[in-house]
């Protein structure tokens, strides 16, 4: 009986030797030989295991096609004259014509992550589909924060955003859909399951990879506000104008001034300012009213003692200025972030950053919340919530009457409302008022 004897060389090694010396005559690679490896004496490539991707199989028949000349031929085939062709065997029945091509992991580039989302919800499985969302996650997954990966994994079960991008680029692999069909059905190895039977475990596999975003609206909506707080948005309309120049040193003294001179005038101005004796006393938002946050950003904007003109835009970019590890992302409705702006000066708020991100945030904490404690919502409700916790991202606050405004005033407006939600409609309100204010 033969034993088997390890050489101990390294793969490249013995491909090295296989390209230059007279033995080994035979190599048996897995995948070694698609790109390069230049073995310009091959002769014979022959195929003992399926490929399913026509690159790849195209790649793996070119190793066979390069060019040698005689005298290299004959110092590994002392009996061979020229290559002049080589020689393909197929010994598993390889069909090219029903090769897929490759493709990247992003498919649907022009589609937004929302209406992904959106997609897998209703219960669309394919594979661009969530192929596209496995690639949108794991680039997300890549800038987290440490906090941020925190709640996202909180709010998932315990999987984070990677794993569960893994699993639906592992249910997209066409060797696990074979597995998977001669599982269900008890197939042997050499076995090759039917069409129909891959169809089954293809469609299971792929469900199980799209419960956790399907099933999960609290962690879809985390999803999207973390994401949109990390988007910097390329304006390629308006002119960029300076706003200031100058030894990094002197910015940095200038954006110190224009943060302390605000943090005095909310000093001197704490009990005259109604929206300031509301911050002061109770540090969130509720009672606040848009029209009393815009009297403050026009009060803000006015020289006052001969000091220049000082905008929100301009207190922000100061704020990132000397304090960028606390500060992140940037505006987004000039009033609404205001009132965050306020509550960082006034050390209430550990980290600066756009309201509709924090709202977004508290939103999808407070469905995972909601759902732990057995409250489901539909998909047309959770279309009015989303749209509610939107309206309290940019005006502070929502009441009955705002239900009469657009998107809410295309959908049938307040009387849609209550008829969707019943009788909770009016506390649920409330609720999302505080919640999302606080």
């Amino acid at each position: 009986m033969d034993e088997w004897v390890s050489s101990n060389l390294k793969p490249e090694d013995m491909l090295s030797q296989f390209r230059t010396a007279y033995n080994p005559r035979i190599a048996v690679t897995v995948d070694m030989i698609a790109t390069g490896t230049d073995i310009r004496p091959l002769e014979i490539v022959f195929f003992m295991r399926a490929v399913k991707s026509r690159t790849m199989f195209e790649q793996m028949k070119g190793r066979g096609s390069r060019v040698v000349t005689p005298t290299e031929l004959q110092n590994v085939t002392p009996d061979g004259r020229f290559k002049d062709r080589f020689v393909i065997i197929d010994a598993v029945g390889l069909e090219p014509e029903k090769m897929q091509e490759t493709q990247p992991l992003e498919r649907k580039r022009n589609v937004s992550l929302e209406k992904l989302f959106e997609l897998v919800t209703f219960g669309n499985r394919d594979e661009d589909v969530l192929s596209s969302i496995a690639a949108r996650l794991a680039r997300l997954d890549r800038e987290l924060t440490p906090n941020d990966r925190t709640a996202l994994t909180e709010t998932a079960n315990g999987q984070s955003l990677a794993a569960i991008a893994g699993d639906i680029v592992s249910a997209l692999d066409p060797d696990r859909h074979i597995d998977a069909a001669r599982a269900k059905v008890g197939l042997p190895p050499e076995v090759e399951p039917n069409d129909e039977e891959l169809a089954q475990a293809r469609k299971l596999l792929f469900n199980q990879a799209a419960k956790p975003i399907a099933a999960n609206p609290a962690l879809r909506n985390l999803i999207l506000g973390i994401k949109k707080s990390y988007e910097q948005i390329i304006d390629t309309v308006n002119q960029d104008r300076l706003l200031e120049a100058g030894p990094a040193e002197v910015v940095r003294e200038r954006a110190l001034r224009i943060t302390q001179t605000f943090e005095q005038f909310l000093r001197d101005h704490k009990d005259e300012i109604e929206v300031l004796q509301i911050l002061y006393s109770k540090p969130y938002a509720v009672g606040l009213s848009l029209k009393q946050v815009k009297a403050l950003a026009n009060m803000i904007e006015k020289p006052v003692d001969g000091s220049p003109r000082v905008t929100p835009d301009q207190l922000w970019n100061a704020y990132e200025r000397i304090d960028a590890p606390h500060v992140r992302g940037s505006r987004t409705e000039v009033a609404a972030d205001l009132v965050n702006l306020v509550r960082f000066a006034l050390k209430q708020k550990p980290q600066l950053e756009p309201r509709r991100a924090e709202v977004e945030s508290r939103f999808a904490t407070w469905l995972a919340r909601e759902q732990s404690a057995g409250i489901l919502f539909e998909q047309d409700q959770l279309r009015w919530l989303e749209a509610i916790r939107d309206h309290i991202a940019s005006s502070l606050a929502v009441e009955p009457e705002d239900l009469e405004l657009d998107p809410f005033s295309r959908w049938g407006g307040l009387g849609r409302a209550r008829q969707v939600f019943g009788d909770r409609f009016l506390p649920l309100l409330n609720e999302l008022n505080e919640v999302l204010a606080a």
